[in-house]
């Protein structure tokens, strides 16, 4: 095992720059992860790049990057039984309370044991390097508590949005969504959303409305950040309209989301949610280390989402291929901060390889 490796780092003026740093040594409840694949995100990762850029800060130093990989495990930390050597494990962060802990855009990782998913025969690291975004998108699904022929709404199609698609897909309703740029309304449509529209070139209420046969949606997932009251007053103005006039139904934030809004009689009887990261145990150092909660209480912990989002990759109901849409080795990763940053129009989920 080398003694140093390859990470990706990002400078106080948003440029990305390839960095060696010691291989970490492997703690109590974690493993070590020879990655191979790790993935992009572009919300939460690219929004301090893209202000950097704008307003660089010479003196800070560099970040490493990345929260979610793909690889083979070469080392057990203490206590670990459930997880051996050689394993293929797909990763993600969680509250790193140990320096240099994370599942980041790196040759080798240290990472929780429950916030490792083993990968099933079939499923490419590509695929699997996608698990902590997959996960968080399953999460809002089931905050969404989705039934069969419901008209849903997704806007924001990013890889959290494309992933909620293809889930709301995969729980049998029917599936509409909004975005600004043309590859990730394609990427929608193949995974399933039956219409995708660009609410800025076109006013989406009336396409979006017709496509529940005039009847309303009944719940719209918001999966992008920012501070945007209109797009939310939007959204309301597609929901279902009782009789007496006030909106039903449910709208779920799963990104980064703002808005101003009067509630109660402006607001009708709508439910506003929030779901927040991949589910019960993200974030609880006890439970990433290995400590569980016993599923009879608890049944989607975050590790049972992650294990999930696996076995519908495997199955082949859950296809991420069409969410990647770019690739590059990690000699060349700063390339693809460049890219996200000045060109997030012409991609969705950007993948760097972790070769030799």
């Amino acid at each position: 095992m080398a003694q140093t490796h390859r990470a990706l780092y990002v400078d106080g003026s948003g440029r990305g720059l390839i960095q060696d740093r010691p291989t970490p040594e492997v703690r109590p409840g974690y493993v070590l992860v020879r990655n191979r694949a790790s993935m992009f995100s572009q919300g939460t990762q690219m929004t301090h790049v893209i202000n950097d850029r704008k307003s660089p800060r010479p003196d800070a130093a560099p970040q490493i990057k990345g929260y979610q990989s793909a690889g083979e495990i070469v080392a057990l930390g203490e206590g670990v039984t459930t997880r051996e050597i050689g394993q293929r494990v797909a990763c993600m962060s969680g509250v790193e309370q140990y320096e240099g802990v994370g599942a980041y855009h790196a040759d080798y990782v240290v990472v929780g044991v429950n916030l490792t998913s083993p990968i099933p025969d079939g499923v490419s690291y590509e695929h699997a390097a996608s698990s902590h975004l997959a996960a968080t998108a399953m999460n809002a699904i089931r905050r969404s508590e989705l039934q069969l022929c419901e008209e849903v709404l997704v806007v924001g199609l990013g890889v959290v949005g494309q992933f909620c698609v293809r889930l709301a897909a995969l729980a049998g309703t029917r599936v509409t969504g909004w975005d600004l740029y043309g590859p990730r309304r394609s990427a929608a449509t193949a995974g399933g959303a039956r219409l995708a529209l660009d609410p800025r070139s076109t006013d989406p209420i009336a396409p979006t409305r017709d496509a529940t046969r005039g009847r309303g949606l009944d719940c719209a997932i918001i999966a992008y950040g920012g501070d945007d009251s209109e797009t939310f007053q939007q959204i309301v103005d597609c929901m279902k309209v009782s009789p007496d006039t006030h909106q039903m139904g449910r709208i779920v934030i799963v990104g980064g989301f703002a808005f101003h809004h009067r509630w109660a009689a402006s607001l009708g009887n709508l439910d506003v949610r929030s779901a927040a990261r991949t589910g019960p145990g993200f974030l609880d150092p006890a439970y990433e280390a290995g400590a569980d909660y016993p599923a009879v209480f608890v049944q989607w912990t975050t590790q049972r989402n992650l294990e999930e989002c696996m076995r519908l990759m495997a199955e082949g109901r859950l296809a991420v291929e069409r969410i990647i849409t770019h690739r590059f080795p990690m000699g060349r990763a700063p390339e693809a901060v460049d890219l996200i940053a000045e060109h997030s129009d012409q991609c969705v989920g950007v993948v760097i390889t972790h070769e030799d």
